[in-house]
């Protein structure tokens, strides 16, 4: 398997499931990542939708344990370990390379305000210090920071860096990132906005990284299978039903609460529990039962192909 088919395609940011009691639901997490490997997906655990900044080291490790059980090697295993401490994302690096992952994501620190020749450094220093392939993750909405391109032109002919996940709003952003790497057989480009799925795979991005495919990963999949067959319109017609989906569920919301509304709709379809871990709150119990009875219909609704 060549490069980037193993690390393209659809690869799903997986919500981490929680008990009651804040512990980690194991049994949720298999029944998450076995259901990923079924349709075909990967799970890219301790992400933004997975709350990785919220977790301690001994929640992480249940979450990656049971990921690479579940995953049994057929799918490849993204992890994320961004960190504010450079010192404690290379140790996680090297417990989950330990334990199996394949691939490992990482954000810039988000306390200090940095500069391109800093961001340079942190990155160059972090891929340097780690055995696993390392993808850079370009998140706005929670670093405050954007990676300028150039920055990640100049990191992409890092042999240790393997390819960005980018999930910064701006369409002409993405249409020059495209241009710039598309052609690259060394460094795997991701589109972070699953709005633009159609648009930037049509483009030449490798992959895609649906939040919303958390709950319906399937249909993720036929949407990057019909854009590899050169059916757009077919593909178009899933992308308009799973932008409809995304909008109701999270369109509007700030990730404090387009999270617990996701889990929400996972809770409803038995898939884990709704709890999320502070700061984040559960929606009320009467909003969340109108919600899901609102959103039954759309999550369960085949959309229609030419």
């Amino acid at each position: 398997m060549d490069f980037k088919t193993r690390f393209g395609g659809v690869i799903v940011p997986m919500v981490t499931p929680f008990n009651a009691d804040f512990t980690v639901d194991e049994g949720a997490v298999s029944v998450l990542v076995e259901s990923f490997v079924a349709e075909g997906v990967k799970p890219f655990v301790l992400g933004t939708t997975g709350e990785g900044p919220s977790l301690s080291g001994s929640q992480k490790m249940s979450v990656i344990r049971e990921a690479v059980r579940s995953a049994g090697g057929k799918v490849p295993v993204f992890a994320g370990i961004s960190s504010n401490s450079l010192f404690s994302s290379v140790e996680e690096a090297s417990r989950y390379a330990g334990m199996g992952v394949d691939a490992l994501v990482s954000t810039l620190p988000n306390f200090f305000p940095v500069n391109e020749f800093q961001i340079l450094q942190w990155f160059e220093k972090l891929a340097g210090k780690i055995t696993l392939p390392l993808f850079l993750y370009n998140m706005p909405a929670t670093i405050r920071h954007s990676l300028p391109l150039d920055t990640i032109e100049e990191l992409s002919h890092h042999p240790n860096i393997a390819g960005i996940k980018d999930s910064e709003h701006d369409r002409d952003r993405l249409g020059h990132s495209l241009e710039r790497w598309k052609s690259r057989e060394d460094f795997i480009f991701l589109v972070g906005w699953s709005a633009m799925s159609v648009y930037g795979l049509s483009r030449g991005a490798a992959g895609i990284v649906p939040g919303m495919g958390n709950l319906v990963p399937g249909l993720f999949r036929r949407l990057f299978d019909e854009m590899r067959k050169g059916n757009a319109d077919r593909a178009q017609k899933i992308q308009e039903h799973t932008d409809i989906l995304a909008q109701r569920c999270t369109g509007g919301k700030t990730l404090s609460y387009s999270i617990p509304a996701l889990k929400a709709l996972m809770a409803m379809e038995g898939l884990c529990q709704a709890t999320v871990l502070p700061p984040l709150v559960q929606m009320d119990p009467r909003e969340e039962a109108g919600f899901c009875e609102m959103m039954n219909p759309l999550v369960h609704a085949n959309p229609v192909v030419i």
